[in-house]
């Protein structure tokens, strides 16, 4: 009996070894981890903004815009697909903290702004860690370039783009729209501008990680922010990583980035990055409109509060974001 004993703890603690390996030297037992969560959270969010998705709303799914086949995008048009001359092309980069999500997350908020009179683009992109930086800003460059070519045909204005996106995915747009406005930043990426300056009219920032050199990495969520950036960068320690500086975006915003409305929520572990790339912003002289939220009021936002549209926060969060595109289109 002792020696059965003792090899079932023998066993156990093999066990336990492999599976603590696995975590430590593999990022994909993690990553798995956090899109099933992410998964699960998405799933909450859709059923909860089914009731507010408006009717008619005319939807072109899995156009490919690259040979990869994560390189897809959805196209939202408002009912008929009337959209009023002058309205921007909103072109939706999703979340999921580089290594989770899905474009299909944010198709019901996508199809409530469409019925608000947009065009609304969702963008996939390969996750870490199969796709590492800055693939993901790459290949929404080449989604760009695909809009730019068949626009029209699928009826919207490849002139008048918006990068819009939520938590890595408004990281991934704002250093697409810092590559696209600053040539020197462009070429330090290795970014070869799909579409001209002038075609990117402004930027929809919610609740993202801009300067990636000033996230705090110790403490339990700092521990998950450690473990998805090393995939997204392939690094074991990603603060060893000269691209983290790289792709940390308010260092590199000239005065040609575009006009950007920048949210977060006051409860948002995340909230000091959107200050720190509104000032950023405004120091270099560009106009943003933000909807911040004093930190010591109640109730405290989480992350992505913005897709809540049962809470007020989240109504006057889209009521400023459809203001906002509007005053793009005069």
């Amino acid at each position: 009996m002792r020696r059965r004993a003792k090899r079932i703890l023998l066993l156990c603690l093999g066990l336990a070894f492999i599976g603590y390996a696995a975590f430590a030297l593999s990022p994909w037992p993690t990553t798995l981890l956090t899109r099933l969560a992410f998964g699960y959270g998405a799933s909450k969010t859709t059923a909860a903004l089914a009731g507010h998705v408006p009717f008619g709303i005319r939807e072109q799914r899995d156009i490919r815009y690259g040979s990869a086949e994560d390189e897809r995008l959805d196209v939202y048009l408002p009912s008929g697909g009337r959209i009023e001359p002058g309205r921007p092309t909103v072109v939706w980069i999703h979340g999921g903290a580089f290594v989770a999500g899905d474009r299909g997350d944010v198709a019901p908020y996508l199809k409530i702004l469409a019925g608000r009179g947009f065009a609304v683009v969702a963008v996939g992109y390969t996750r870490a860690p199969t796709g590492r930086y800055p693939t993901p800003v790459l290949q929404a460059n080449a989604a760009l370039g695909f809009l730019q070519r068949e626009g029209q045909r699928l009826g919207l204005d490849p002139t008048r783009i918006v990068l819009a996106g939520d938590s890595a995915g408004a990281h991934i747009a704002s250093q697409l729209a810092a590559g696209l406005t600053g040539k020197d930043y462009g070429e330090l990426l290795g970014l070869k501008p799909a579409i001209a300056p002038t075609s990117l009219r402004g930027t929809v920032l919610f609740c993202g990680a801009f300067d990636l050199t000033a996230i705090d990495l110790t403490g339990p969520f700092g521990s998950f922010v450690r473990t998805v950036l090393s995939a997204y960068f392939g690094v074991a320690n990603p603060l060893d990583s000269e691209r983290l500086t790289q792709a940390s975006v308010p260092r590199y915003v000239t005065e040609a980035f575009p006009p950007s409305f920048i949210s977060v929520g006051n409860g948002d572990p995340l909230a000091p990055q959107s200050a720190a790339m509104a000032q950023a912003l405004r120091d270099r002289g560009v106009r943003v409109d933000t909807l911040f939220f004093p930190p010591e009021t109640e109730p405290k936002l989480p992350h992505e509060y913005q897709f809540d549209l049962d809470r007020p926060e989240g109504k006057q969060a889209l009521d400023r974001l459809t203001a906002f595109l509007n005053e793009l289109s005069r």
